[in-house]
């Protein structure tokens, strides 16, 4: 089922009766029933069902500006601006922890990427993209973060939404890159969106520094500005770098994403070094920890 394979990362342990699967998404909860029927509930609820039924984008995917708190079309000729783009790797991967870049690409360099290739992460394959970040990195002002697992595990033990732990991370990166290019101000900021802009700025609203000044969100950002495809592009090297950490540590090689394959890989860790060692190498919440389980009490 594709809706059950979508949402793979964020299934529940348990399904209603009746029901095929249940996930839990930031803003949403989702239910399938064997009757065809699908119900949404919570904040989220609307854009996710647009996702499904083709409608309309609603106010989530449209390019938004943070400056007056109201939705507002990007700037003309947004993609020639000097822009930091900020973008997140990880997020749907079992194992391996989340990693946020910021990076600012001024109007000078736009050609320059173009010609290394700079474009969406998710077009090119991993060996194209550790070849790019390792030029990128030597002249793009950045800011990476990166969450390990046992940070992550412990704020999600503490009631913090995956969603949220983003919008920390895109502030603070953001501001570092300001800071760093200083005295030099960007035409604007794009934040490849992730939640809706009201619900992003409830989430970070107790940080000492919020950035809103030029902020945009949009989807798909990486088609929007070259700053946020290079930023992609960045989080993803230094997640296949945390990735070959965390493979060492395991002694096997660790599979990205959150399949089989990957409840397989968790229930030979838990017999070789016992269910203590997930909580460094992956996100426990996730429903890969219970079948992993179950997998190595066979």
């Amino acid at each position: 089922m594709k809706m059950k394979s979508h949402y793979h990362a964020y299934l529940l342990p348990k399904v209603p009766q009746g029901g095929i699967f249940a996930a839990k998404i930031d803003g949403c909860s989702i239910t399938a029933y064997r009757s065809g029927k699908v119900l949404f509930q919570g904040r989220a609820a609307s854009e996710e069902v647009n996702k499904w039924e083709g409608k309309a984008p609603t106010s989530k995917s449209q390019p938004s500006s943070a400056k007056n708190g109201k939705t507002a079309n990007l700037p003309a000729n947004f993609h020639s601006l000097s822009v930091i783009g900020s973008d997140e790797v990880g997020t749907g991967d079992y194992f391996g922890p989340i990693t946020v870049v910021a990076a600012y690409v001024s109007k000078e360099q736009i050609p320059l990427l173009k010609e290394l290739g700079v474009r969406d992460s998710k077009d090119l394959n991993d060996a194209k993209i550790v070849e790019i970040a390792k030029q990128l990195v030597t002249f793009i002002p950045y800011s990476l973060l990166i969450l390990h697992n046992e940070k992550y595990n412990e704020w999600q033990q503490k009631g913090m939404s995956q969603g949220k732990m983003k919008a920390l991370l895109h502030n603070k990166a953001i501001h570092n890159v300001l800071t760093k290019i200083e005295p030099i101000k960007p035409d604007a900021i794009l934040i490849d969106q992730f939640v809706e802009q009201t619900t992003y700025y409830k989430h970070i609203v107790k940080e000492k520094q919020i950035v809103k000044e030029n902020v945009f969100f949009s989807t798909k950002g990486e088609s929007i500005h070259l700053a946020v495809a290079a930023a992609s592009i960045m989080a993803r090297y230094a997640f296949l770098r945390e990735m070959d950490k965390l493979s060492k540590v395991a002694g096997m090689t660790i599979p990205k994403g959150a399949g089989a394959q990957v409840d397989v890989a968790a229930a030979k860790l838990i017999q070789k070094q016992g269910i203590d060692s997930l909580a460094s190498l992956t996100k426990l919440h996730f429903a890969n920890t219970q079948k992993a389980i179950k997998l190595a009490k066979k």
